[in-house]
C-alpha cells in the first residue's frame, strides 16, 4: 500500500463522515451486497479521480468490495478532505490526496495513480484520461475502459474521440437520465446553495442573482435561487436554453448587462472567461462571484487579480479585490467549485444514484470488453437504459414507492 495523505492519524473523523453516508447511500447498499458475492473486479486495478469526500469513499469501498485494488486521488485540490484521505488508506487503499495541493502536487498524486498501470478508470472532469494518453502511452492497450462523471470531462472526451486519440472506450455517466436529471439539477442545485450559505452567512431573498448557463445544473441553480426568494437572470450562449429559461419566468440577458445588476453571480457553463475583466468593473460594491463548473477559469480570477489594487481575506474562503473604481468584487473559493470547496458537495442520497450509475457501467464495461471494441473515434458510449432504468427502481424501492407496469395488451399496443 502507498500513499500521499495530509495525515494518516486523522482518519477516526474521516470514518464519522463515511459512516454518515454510508447509512444514507441504500442504492450502493444494495449493489455492495452483488459485488460482495460476484466479486467482478478480482485481480483488478481500478484507478479514480473524484472529489475525494465521503460519498466518494464509499464509492471506493464498493468497488473494494468488488475486489477491485483501488488507486485513488482527488479531482480538485480544495474538494479533497484529509481525514477521509486517511480513512481510506487506513483501509488499506492507495490515496494520493491533499487539501490544497499546489498544481505540482496535484498532477504529481495523479501521475502516481496512473503509473501503477490501472485496468479500469473512474474520472470527474478528465485530468486522469488526458495525463494517461499524454504521460503513458505505453499503459494505454492494458485499460480496459472507464467511466467520466462530469459534463465538463465528456466534453474533453469527445474533442479527444473526435481527433481519434481515445484509445479505449469511455462510458458517459454524466448523459444517463438518472445522473444529470437527478445530480446535476437536484445536487448541484442543492449544494451551490449550501456552499454560498455556510460561507458568506447572507441572506439571498431580495438579492439580484445571475446564474450563467442555463444547463441542468444552471436549472438547478436558478430553481433553489429563486425559492429562497432571489430575482433570477440567466445568461446564456445557447437561444434554446435561453429561451426555456424566460419560459420557466427568469430575466435573460447577456453577461455586461447582467453585471451592473446582480448581487451574486454563480458560473455553471463549462466553459472558460464567462466572467471577465469587463464586467467586474461593471459590477456593484460589494457583489460576490463564485463558480460551480469543474475548473476554475469560468470567474477569470487571474485577471481580477492583477487589475486589482489591493485583496484581502473577507471571511474564511472569500477574498476581497479593490478595483480600481473603488468598488470591491468578493470571490469565494478562489473561483473553485463552490459545493466542495465551500462545501460537502451533492446530498448523499443524490450521490447514491451517480455512484450507483459509476458501479454498474464499470461491471457493464468488463463484461461487455470484446462487444465494445477499440476502434479510434467509436471510443464513446451512453450508459444502457437497463441500468438506467434499474438504478430509478432500486431508489423508487428505497422510497417505498411503487409504480404501475405495462399488461401485456398495452405493450403490444404500444410495441407491437
Amino acid at each position: 500500500m502507498a500513499c500521499h495523505v495530509r495525515n494518516t492519524e486523522s482518519w477516526e473523523s474521516g470514518e464519522l463522515k463515511i459512516r454518515w453516508v454510508r447509512d444514507h447511500m441504500p442504492l450502493l447498499a444494495s449493489i455492495s451486497e452483488d459485488f460482495s458475492v460476484s466479486r467482478p473486479f478480482a485481480g483488478l486495478k481500478v484507478a479514480l479521480s473524484v472529489h475525494l469526500e465521503a460519498k466518494t469513499a464509499h464509492l471506493c469501498e464498493v468497488l473494494a468490495l468488488g475486489g477491485a485494488e483501488m488507486y485513488v486521488t482527488g479531482s480538485n485540490p480544495l474538494s479533497t478532505q484529509d481525514d477521509i484521505a486517511a480513512a481510506l488508506v487506513r483501509q488499506g487503499m492507495n490515496v494520493f490526496a491533499v487539501h490544497g495541493a499546489t498544481p505540482e502536487e496535484y498532477e504529481s498524486d495523479i501521475r502516481r495513480v496512473l503509473e501503477i498501470g490501472p485496468d479500469l478508470i473512474i474520472d470527474d472532469g478528465g485530468d486522469l484520461v488526458g495525463m494517461l494518453h499524454r504521460e503513458f502511452p505505453e499503459l494505454l492497450p492494458r485499460v480496459i475502459g472507464g467511466c467520466e462523471e462530469t459534463t465538463t470531462g465528456i466534453l474533453r472526451l469527445r474533442a479527444m474521440d473526435r481527433a481519434g486519440q481515445l484509445a479505449f472506450p469511455m462510458m458517459l455517466v454524466n448523459d444517463a437520465a438518472c445522473k444529470h436529471f437527478f445530480d446535476n439539477r437536484y445536487g448541484t442545485g442543492q449544494s451551490v446553495w449550501d456552499g454560498i450559505n455556510r460561507t458568506t452567512n447572507l441572506i439571498v431573498a431580495g438579492k439580484t442573482v445571475v446564474v450563467a448557463g442555463y444547463g441542468w445544473c444552471g436549472k438547478g441553480v436558478a430553481m433553489r435561487a429563486k425559492g429562497f426568494g432571489a430575482e433570477v437572470i440567466v445568461t446564456e450562449v445557447d437561444p434554446v436554453k435561453a429561451l426555456e429559461a424566460l419560459m420557466d419566468g427568469y430575466r435573460v440577458m447577456p453577461m455586461r448587462e447582467a453585471a451592473p445588476l446582480g448581487d451574486l453571480f454563480i458560473t455553471v457553463t463549462g466553459c472558460r472567461d464567462v466572467i471577465t475583466p469587463s464586467d467586474f468593473l461593471r459590477m456593484k460594491d460589494g457583489a460576490i462571484c463564485c463558480n460551480a463548473g469543474h475548473f476554475d477559469v469560468e470567474v477569470d480570477i487571474a485577471s481580477l487579480k492583477k487589475m486589482a489594487v489591493s485583496s484581502r481575506e473577507a471571511r474564511a474562503n472569500i477574498q476581497a479585490y479593490t478595483l480600481e473604481n473603488g468598488r470591491t468584487v468578493h470571490v469565494i473559493a478562489e473561483g473553485r467549485l463552490v459545493n466542495l470547496a465551500a462545501g460537502d458537495g451533492h446530498p448523499a442520497e443524490i450521490m447514491d444514484m451517480s455512484f450507483a450509475i459509476q458501479a454498474l457501467s464499470l461491471r457493464y464495461l468488463l463484461e461487455n470488453r470484446d462487444r465494445l471494441g477499440r476502434e479510434r473515434g467509436k471510443m464513446l458510449h451512453s450508459v444502457p437504459v437497463e441500468i438506467d432504468q434499474a438504478v430509478a427502481r432500486l431508489k423508487l424501492r428505497s422510497c417505498g414507492v411503487e409504480i404501475d407496469t405495462l399488461t401485456p395488451e398495452q405493450r403490444a399496443y404500444l410495441f407491437g
